[in-house]
């Protein structure tokens, strides 16, 4: 399963409590309060719809456009 910009975008910023349109694609996540947690969460969330991630993925890419080219098929 591939992952669109835009559900990630809507995902990161419904864990961080932002308005996704405040997350820029090259931003440096932990800059916009990303925390060890909330990264737990979103991998829980994409595991359940089907996306293969652990939290050691999302450390290594903390942007929206470095966990869309994770999810890439």
């Amino acid at each position: 399963m591939s992952a669109t910009p835009e559900w990630l975008a809507a995902d990161v910023a419904e864990v961080l409590e932002l308005d996704a349109a405040a997350i820029g694609a090259g931003d440096d996540l932990l800059d916009h309060g990303m925390d060890s947690i909330r990264l737990m969460t979103l991998a829980e969330t994409w595991r359940q719809r089907g996306l293969d991630v652990d939290l050691a993925d999302l450390l290594e890419r903390p942007t929206l456009a470095g966990w869309a080219r994770l999810f890439a098929p």
